[in-house]
């Protein structure tokens, strides 16, 4: 017989930012903890709740008793269990009682092959185990296997001291309506839990729970509170578009995910501030509610702060005007910080703290974030010079664009960083460009991020993180497996994506080159320009496969090394719709034998300097038809090349199909006449140019 059980740990409040995390495994230890002791059938599904005060789950279809199992058990070699005679050894004697066993005989006993020996072996049927010693047993692997933060120490009434991650007060273990004995932490299980703090009288704080499967509506009914963090999450959701009307609510997830962790009913109210700290950058308002007070901003439509705010509290009441005007009271001195320090700032120019970055050590073996703005500067000039930007304003940006990591600011909150640089470069009086690239030479931030919208914006953004890139692993702080101290995997992308989607005529080996120079003062520095190239294209092939190529497509581009990206979308978009054709398969193919004919007579091909194709040595109709089919078509090529047409090229090439595989079927190319096979070759070495002058086709055929 199967029905739902129910596992519940009451607790003193949890960490709200693991508490998804502790929720989940949770339940999934006890999951497959039971299923791997076959107490679950094979459509048993299992919910997970938790709350500030509760970790909990329940499963369907969780049996009473485990099913009898047929065991097969080796016993030992015959070797080992009969003596030479054939007769049963000490050792059997003990291995079976060990076993449980001890009356069997050799008769009773199974012989069969054991790898190159034989042995014993005995079939049982194994009595299925009831439910209590199962879940017992799992319910102690999923708390002992729990992510905890910090675990704590408490003593429990009974003067036993217990480790947790917060003081444990009741447990539930229900399958069905019948209460399970377990123990925990001190505690054996019950059907009682707790209702919500203050939503329920005190003396109707204990909910009993009747059975597993009522569980979630007995809390909500009678406990005021929502076991599951989800529905507790869309329902926080839910209210504050509500309440935010023709506004738009700012809601991060991770906000969401946090303040979802803190309630277990929740209820959105509508607060104020004054209107003055609007004068004060909105990122500033914004950061300080979301981070200090868990508080959710509005906007109106263009975007503007609204003075307006929402709280999730929990507690539901008609006459919240005390709990409005307590988080108004709050949020207050928060703000004014804020404006104090972005007053206090403005006093100062950027410019002017320039001295102070001489103090801050970059890295001990790299020197201070003054020295490393220098060098930033210089490859920014390079940058913005090849790419039709102005050198001067990407030099003046550069150094400007740390200036802020010294404000009152930004020391207060870092996520501002930049952001604060451009408000600040704007109120010196900085070009726009300048302003903007204090901000910007941070883009892209994450996976998604937008990219820096200036000329100038985009050439410090490129200095900056090449020169992380190139100067972090000089020093040997490469990232290894999931360490990247430095995010060295993330400025990668960064310089790959705007490379890519900005189509900048620039040279990964020469932007290597120029970073590398930078740092000829560092004592020991080695140029890791190659280990960097290496990795810059490894992480350019996951944004390609991103973008939805194959594998075999990309590599037909990246085995060609590409230095300039500019138009790699471009060659890629073209191979992918080479690869459509029907001819592309037996081109790649011929490609592919034509790459391996070449690699084998490198030396014979370099020893005739480069020569053409001598068209009076062509013998077989075959070779002379090719050839002809190689002059005709290369203008066409070039043509289609030369104008950017990469699709256009590869399209041509499929004129040759025929003509490629009538030579491969009635020519021969290793000729036992010198003159006649070089010259063949010569004929294999232009088409192979002209085949692979987008892409190496041959990789389509991998």
């Amino acid at each position: 017989m199967t029905q739902t059980l129910l596992i519940e740990l009451l607790t003193e409040e949890l960490p709200p930012k693991a508490l998804a995390k502790l929720g989940a495994a949770f339940a999934a230890g006890i999951v497959n903890g039971l299923k791997s002791r076959d107490f679950l059938e094979a459509d048993s599904v299992a919910t997970p709740f938790a709350s500030p005060r509760r970790l909990a789950v329940s499963i369907t279809k969780v049996r009473a008793t485990s099913p009898d199992k047929s065991i097969r058990e080796k016993v030992l070699p015959v070797a080992v269990a009969l003596d030479a005679h054939g007769n049963p050894t000490a050792p059997l004697a003990k291995k079976l009682a060990a076993l449980g066993f001890p009356d069997l005989q050799v008769a009773d006993l199974e012989r069969a092959q054991d790898g190159k020996a034989e042995s014993f072996f005995y079939t049982y049927t194994a009595a299925g185990s009831a439910l209590q010693s199962g879940l017992q047993a799992a319910l102690e692997e999923s708390v002992a296997k729990l992510p905890i933060p910090k675990v704590m120490s408490y003593q429990r009434p009974d003067g036993s001291t217990v480790q947790f991650v917060r003081p444990a007060h009741s447990l539930i273990a229900l399958h069905g309506a019948t209460v399970i004995p377990l123990t925990l932490l001190g505690l054996t299980a019950s059907n009682v839990s707790e209702g919500h703090r203050f939503l329920t009288a005190p003396g109707q704080r204990m909910v009993t729970i009747a059975d597993a499967d009522s569980y979630a509506a007995t809390l909500e009914g009678a406990g005021k509170v929502l076991a599951s963090v989800e529905q507790r999450k869309e329902k926080i959701r839910a209210e504050l578009l509500a309440k935010a009307g023709s506004d738009t609510v700012l809601m991060p997830e991770a906000l969401l995910d946090e303040v979802a962790a803190l309630v277990e009913w929740p209820v959105v109210y509508e607060c104020k501030f004054e209107e003055e700290y609007l004068a004060v950058p909105q990122e500033c308002l914004i950061l300080t509610m979301q981070t200090n007070q868990k508080y959710f901003a509005l906007t109106d439509s263009k975007g503007k702060l609204r003075s307006r705010f929402l709280i999730v509290s929990n507690i539901a009441t008609d006459t919240p005007a005390a709990i409005i005007d307590g988080n108004e009271r709050v949020v207050r001195p928060r703000l004014s910080d804020a404006k104090f320090f972005f007053e206090q700032d403005r006093k100062k120019t950027l410019e002017s703290r320039l001295p102070l970055l001489e103090k801050i050590v970059y890295h001990n073996k790299l020197g201070t974030q003054a020295a490393r703005g220098e060098r930033v500067a210089k490859l920014a000039a390079f940058i913005a010079a090849a790419i039709g930007g102005d050198a001067a304003l990407a030099t003046r940006a550069a150094k400007l664009s740390k200036a802020d990591l010294v404000t009152e600011m930004v020391g207060e909150f870092p996520e501002l960083q930049g952001i604060m640089g451009t408000y600040y470069a704007r109120n010196d009086g900085e070009h726009e460009d300048v302003a903007l690239a204090a901000s910007e030479h941070y883009q892209p931030r994450f996976a998604g991020d937008a990219l820096p919208t200036t000329v100038t914006g985009t050439a410090v953004a490129l200095a900056d993180k090449l020169e992380t890139l190139v100067g972090i692993w000089a020093i040997g702080l490469a990232p290894t497996g999931d360490k990247d101290p430095f995010a060295l995997r993330r400025h990668a992308l960064g310089v790959l994506r705007m490379l890519i989607e900005k189509r900048l005529p620039l040279a990964i080996s020469t932007l290597l080159a120029q970073a590398a120079a930078l740092f000829g003062d560092v004592a020991g520095f080695k140029d890791p320009s190659a280990e960097v190239t290496v990795f810059m294209i490894d992480r350019l092939r996951g944004i390609l496969r991103e973008r939805g190529f194959s594998p075999n497509e990309i590599e037909a581009v990246v085995a060609q090394n590409p230095d300039r990206l500019d138009d790699i979308v471009q060659r890629l978009e073209a191979v992918q719709a080479f690869a459509a054709l029907p001819e592309s398969a037996s081109l790649a193919a011929a490609n592919k034998r034509i790459t391996n004919i070449l690699k084998k007579n490198e030396e014979a091909l370099a020893a005739t300097g480069g020569a053409g194709v001598n068209s009076a040595l062509l013998q077989d109709v075959a070779e002379k038809n090719l050839h002809a089919a190689v002059v005709r078509v290369l203008p066409q090529v070039d043509a289609a090349f030369a104008q950017g047409d990469f699709t256009g090229t590869l399209k041509t090439l499929a004129q040759l199909r025929d003509d490629v595989d009538a030579f491969f079927n009635d020519v021969m190319v290793m000729a036992e006449d010198v003159a006649l096979r070089n010259n063949r070759l010569a004929l294999l070495s232009s088409l192979h140019g002209m085949l692979n002058r987008v892409a190496d086709i041959s990789k389509l055929a991998a």
